[in-house]
């Protein structure tokens, strides 16, 4: 199998194993061990893969990392597990950063079978940065982090280029995140900074309070608007559908004028095509709105149901799901986001039709 599909198959062991692999052990056989091959080791051959890696030099004696894994002889990753049931932002990893010192790797990775945190040492070289450059989660990955995630593969490991490749990672994280906040609720600094752009006067406390509210709405405009025009393409068969105008279906027209996709179908479509895109091309999956409920449907036949969000209601929404009859059945959801408790059910549904 190639990359994708070999990371679509971890991905789904992740999924299989996470409520029943209870111990670091059952984790690294579970999805370690097919992880590392996914990234193109021999985990059976001595030379791509060390289990129990010990380095006693300078450090504590007698202390293992799971894996590290070589090349060309060399030290090249050390790979340190962790149980399903562990929240790697709190796990104390203190082999892996003495490790780093003594051995020839540059990169360290840290995973508890539903996501691979990425370390190098970006801030200080030989010496492990506290917080990773790159996180990938099994379970909510897209093209982009696909993609990154293939730079570490063996075959065409390049250290400089995957330390650069870390490097922008990094900074671009970091960069999102400070972005995010400021879409959220704009900091001072940064309204006096867009605030110099656009305003002519001098920016007193006042004035930054004043601006501030319309800072926000533009960048939410912005994001808006960007995703009007990406996705535009893929919502426009729905929101506006052909109709021929005659006498006969005239009545037909008339209710398709009055069907208009919401913000929020919008985003569930976004949500569910995410979803189905660890099994199915998501250029098979469509959006079909009409006036009752919004429709997501498998190569945009009605009589392959993907679900439908009955978001029309003011106080209730629901999504539909069906059974292997076609049978729908509706759950209450308090937030577009809670689809994603749905997830399974739904990759199952879209399997049926592959």
């Amino acid at each position: 199998m190639n990359f994708e599909e070999a990371i679509k198959d971890v991905a789904r062991r992740s999924r299989h194993n996470a409520e029943i692999a209870e111990t670091e052990e059952a984790t690294k056989m579970a999805v370690i061990v097919p992880f590392i091959r996914a990234l193109g080791y021999d985990v059976f051959d001595l030379s791509h893969v060390v289990p129990e890696f010990c380095a006693d030099v300078g450090i504590k004696k007698g202390e293992k990392v799971d894996y590290a894994l070589k090349i060309d002889g060399k030290v090249a990753v050390l790979v340190e597990a962790k149980p399903f049931s562990t929240n790697l932002g709190s796990v104390q990893y203190s082999q892996l950063f003495r490790y780093f010192t003594v051995t020839d790797a540059r990169l360290a990775i840290l995973s508890n079978g539903r996501e691979v945190w990425f370390f190098s040492d970006i801030e200080e070289k030989n010496k492990m940065d506290k917080s990773p450059f790159f996180k990938f989660n099994f379970e909510n990955y897209d093209k982009f982090q696909l993609e990154s995630l293939q730079k570490f593969h063996r075959d065409s490991f390049d250290l400089d280029a995957v330390l650069s490749t870390a490097s922008v990672l990094r900074y671009s994280d970091l960069a999102s995140g400070y972005l995010k906040r400021q879409l959220h609720d704009p900091d001072e600094n940064f309204v006096r900074f867009v605030g110099k752009e656009i305003y002519d006067g001098s920016l007193t406390k006042g004035v930054v309070e004043q601006l501030k509210p319309s800072i926000r709405a533009a960048l939410e405009s912005i994001v808006r608007s960007e995703i009007s025009e990406k996705l535009g393409v893929a919502f426009q068969p729905a929101v506006r559908p052909e109709v021929q105008v005659n006498q006969d279906n005239a009545d037909v027209l008339s209710v398709a004028l009055e069907v208009v996709t919401t913000d929020e179908e919008a985003q569930a479509f976004l949500i569910v095509r995410a979803i189905c895109a660890e099994i199915a091309d998501v250029d098979r999956i469509f959006i079909r709105d009409t006036k009752s409920y919004c429709g997501v449907n498998f190569d945009d036949n009605n009589r392959k149901p993907v679900c439908r969000f009955w978001f029309n209601a003011k106080s209730v929404k629901y999504i539909g799901l069906f059974d292997e009859e076609r049978q729908e059945t509706k759950h209450e959801i308090a937030s577009v986001s809670q689809i994603y408790k749905f997830a399974t059910h739904i990759r199952k549904t879209v399997s049926a039709y592959l």
